[in-house]
């Protein structure tokens, strides 16, 4: 059976089961698979997911959509086969498809895999970005 690359659909429940790490959430897992804003795409091989690759079209009101790339993951048997490279091919074209101008990832200076992965998509890295995390915990309050 040849690998399979493709990006699920609201049918495809079970198929999460074998993507992550962590138990599914199923009304989590149908919220994605419904969310028309929402892309998984996966490598199956023989019948196991072996990559995977998330996106979320994001819009705003005076700018093109665009395709945030929130991770990529390919299962370390699996490296160095192109299955990383056919994964994010899938999803550009899916973007491409509903008309966003452009996708972006990010990934850590040191994650060489990952930057030599997005440059063979034709990505470009830009210098002088910070990506600052706010956490959302429970509101604080604070007293005058």
């Amino acid at each position: 059976m040849a690998m399979e690359v493709r990006i699920l659909t609201a049918d495809d429940l079970e198929v999460l089961d074998r993507v992550f790490d962590y138990a599914v959430q199923p009304a989590l897992a149908s919220e994605f698979l419904n969310d028309p804003r929402h892309y998984l795409c996966v490598a199956i091989d023989d019948g196991v997911v072996v990559g995977m690759a998330s996106g979320v079209r994001y819009v705003h009101p005076d700018k093109p959509s665009e395709l945030w790339i929130n991770e990529v993951g390919v299962s370390p048997a699996y490296h160095r086969r192109g299955i990383g490279k056919a994964i994010l091919a899938e999803l550009t074209e899916r973007a491409r498809e509903i008309g966003c101008s452009e996708a972006w990832v990010l990934t850590d200076d040191d994650n060489v895999a990952a930057r030599a992965l997005y440059k063979a998509a034709g990505g470009f890295e830009q210098t002088g970005v910070v990506m600052v995390t706010i956490p959302l915990g429970p509101r604080l309050v604070i007293e005058k």
